[in-house]
């Protein structure tokens, strides 16, 4: 990890070539390294085993790779807590004029001000200025002793690195310049300037960062009195405070930043974190609708409600609906008398055959018991003639279960099956308690269904004459007779449905 700077991830350091003796003392099988990076390069390591062989997921390994993100801006925040605070133990430690500034506050304005004052008055200059960059370029800042009209004059002039001044010589050979007489000094250019100020002693100090001049303490005097060398070692140190100042300011706008960058990608986790949560359990609740939907509506049914985000087609309301019902004949004598076994099979085999044509013609599965089978058409999603409809599924039915039946023959199970068809009127919705919902069709209609399928003969297609008179005349049909139907008051004539005509 040291050489590639990498994560390294080992699912059993026993069988290493190379084992790591200090976490093989603490007994780690499976070790993740994961680096501490600041600007591509290595601060430190974070590391984590367990005593088992257990490799860790990768989404733990992510988040242990945001720790160590972490970890590497709090160390970059101490260290630069740690420089604020060695450069605040200089300034404190000075003379009393340093303890003026180290009781300031942070304002790099009001502490270079301080500065120029107190450098002016301690070495008996008339006057002071400070020159430093602001906003990238060179400016004359911060000023004492200068009348308004002199400083609008001065600052109007760019800052220029030459040996026209004791300013330009200071930035240009990073050192400090004393001009004893500026009247008498040859390369002096700022004539102008010099008569409107009317100083003639000046004193040029740097102030150096890392050898890089970044600005200039200037101190003039209005008679010829050149600074002495512990007045020139003074102006060095406030020279050298001035420094520190503005490095503290950059440092703490620094912090400032980062501290606030760091609140900001704090609030945006939160609030991701949030999102997430409500997302996942966006999506716990969608799979938990699904699969509820999915146990008796067709896949399209069921898409198409969750879409929509509400369910209320499935709370109890009226609705006109055909219901069909089929099963099989003879299955409860098989079933006494077969294995276990070939009976789960063949049901197996029916119900495989059935779902798909259920789904095919948009039938709502309303009963699965067994070898009994109710379909609902026309709810909770309507459908164009729910009556013909149903028929169609049936006349499919037949074909798809008659070559069931002829297989089963061939095992020697003589097993048939029968449809009943109704339509009309029934109150629907779901019933049952939490964790276990049905979709149900209560009514005369579902019960006439049922019946007419207990009537119905081996391949028959019963429907009544209502189904009869709303599909027209798109199937061909024989009349059975009137059955007298349990809990049905009148006999009711039914009609075998023997083919669909074909368009002429």
């Amino acid at each position: 990890m040291m050489k590639t700077k990498q994560v390294q991830h080992s699912a059993d350091d026993a069988a290493e070539s190379i084992p790591a003796q200090g976490l093989r003392l603490g007994g780690a099988r499976s070790i993740v390294h994961v680096p501490m990076l600041q600007d591509e390069q290595l601060v430190g390591a974070l590391v984590i085993y367990r005593q088992e062989v257990r490799p860790f997921i990768d989404k733990q390994i992510e988040l242990l790779k945001n720790f160590a993100a972490q970890a590497v801006i709090a160390i970059e925040n101490a260290r630069l807590l740690n420089e604020l605070r060695e450069s605040l133990q200089q300034q404190t430690a000075t003379a009393d004029v340093l303890k003026i500034i180290s009781r300031s506050t942070f304002d790099l304005t009001s502490v270079l001000q301080t500065l120029v004052e107190s450098a002016a008055r301690l070495c008996d200059a008339d006057c002071a200025t400070v020159t430093r960059q602001r906003d990238g370029r060179l400016v004359r800042a911060e000023a004492y002793g200068y009348s308004p009209e002199f400083l609008e004059r001065l600052r109007s002039l760019p800052v220029e690195l030459g040996r026209g001044s004791a300013m330009g010589r200071a930035l240009l050979e990073g050192k400090v310049i004393q001009i004893a007489d500026a009247l008498a000094d040859p390369e002096y250019t700022l004539t102008e300037v010099r008569n409107l100020g009317g100083y003639r002693t000046m004193l040029g100090v740097p102030m150096l960062r890392e050898g890089v001049p970044i600005g200039v303490l200037t101190l003039t005097r209005l008679q010829v009195c050149p600074f002495t060398d512990k007045q020139i070692e003074l102006v060095a140190t406030f020279a050298a405070q001035a420094v520190i100042a503005i490095e503290n300011a950059r440092l703490l706008n620094e912090l400032r930043e980062r501290t606030d960058q760091i609140e900001a990608q704090s609030k945006q986790l939160a609030n991701l974190n949030r999102q997430l949560e409500q997302r996942v359990a966006d999506q716990v609740g969608e799979i938990e609708r699904m699969s509820r939907l999915r146990r008796f509506l067709p896949p399209q049914v069921a898409d198409l409600i969750v879409a929509s985000g509400s369910e209320k087609q499935l709370e109890s309301h009226r609705r006109e609906i055909t219901a069909l019902f089929c099963d099989l004949r003879g299955f409860t004598g098989f079933s006494e008398s077969a294995d276990p076994e070939d009976v789960i099979a063949l049901l197996r085999d029916y119900h495989a055959a059935i779902g798909k044509i259920i789904v095919k013609y948009s039938g709502t599965l309303e009963r699965y018991a067994g070898d009994g089978v109710m379909v609902v058409f026309n709810d909770p999603v309507p459908v164009e003639n729910p009556a013909l409809q149903a028929v169609l599924m049936a006349l499919d039915l037949r074909q798809a279960i008659g070559a069931l039946t002829e297989n089963w023959r061939r095992w020697g199970h003589d097993i048939g099956f029968g449809i009943g068809i109704a339509h009309g009127y029934a109150t629907l919705g779901t019933i049952g308690f939490e964790g276990r919902f049905d979709y149900a069709a209560i009514g005369t209609v579902s019960n006439v269904a049922s019946r007419l399928c207990d009537e119905a003969k081996s391949g028959q297609i019963l429907i009544t004459p209502r189904v009869l008179t709303t599909i027209g005349d798109a199937v061909t049909v024989e009349p059975i007779g009137e059955f007298e139907l349990k809990g049905i008051r009148r006999p009711l004539a039914a009609h075998n449905v023997l083919a669909l005509k074909s368009a002429s």
